[in-house]
């Protein structure tokens, strides 16, 4: 809730004010640290960055003209897996920018890349896995690409790295047990 108005100013502008995307170019999205980014440290918490990458994410979808058809479908995305790396902190009223592409699927996700970059250079990198859900369940990466009407560029290769991540960290499915217990 705390980027709800960011989101929702995102959401009535993206469209408007930016050039259309593909749904396989990358997404730059300007942005400025603000007050309520920050924590006790004044820098950006670590959180933070996760929430504001979504905003980067909903941009690439609006601009691509994805969120409409993902709205018009009933389809609802959710973050399955993510990492971030941080290499340098965002201060207060920095200016930096939201760089966000997908780098790959598989049968179940869509992967994306997220950068937080200022004058060209990397302070933090995520790794998300994003997952569409229906009222029927999840909607496969086929069912995606029927309804965008196209396939992936060829040359757009998940990273075997990415697939060994996901399955080193998933947890089990909704239907199997999860208990908690901590291994010896």
């Amino acid at each position: 809730m705390h980027l709800i108005f960011r989101t929702l100013l995102l959401l009535l502008t993206a469209r408007r004010r930016r050039p259309s995307l593909d749904l396989f170019e990358t997404s730059s999205l300007p942005m400025r640290v603000l007050p309520t980014d920050l924590d006790f440290a004044n820098h950006v918490n670590n959180g933070m960055y996760l929430s504001l990458m979504d905003l980067g994410r909903f941009d690439l979808m609006i601009r691509s003209g994805f969120w409409k058809l993902m709205r018009r479908k009933g389809w609802g995305p959710v973050i399955s897996n993510e990492t971030i790396s941080f290499r340098k902190s965002l201060e207060p009223w920095q200016r930096y920018s939201i760089e966000t592409k997908i780098i790959g699927f598989d049968e179940r996700a869509i992967y994306f890349e997220q950068r937080m970059v200022v004058d060209g250079e990397i302070y933090a990198s995520a790794f998300i896995a994003t997952r569409m859900l229906s009222k029927n369940g999840p909607v496969s990466s086929e069912e995606i690409f029927e309804a965008v009407g196209r396939r992936p560029p060829e040359d757009l290769v998940l990273p075997e790295w990415i697939a060994d991540w996901r399955a080193n960290v998933a947890l089990p499915g909704t239907r199997r047990p999860a208990p908690h217990a901590w291994a010896a």
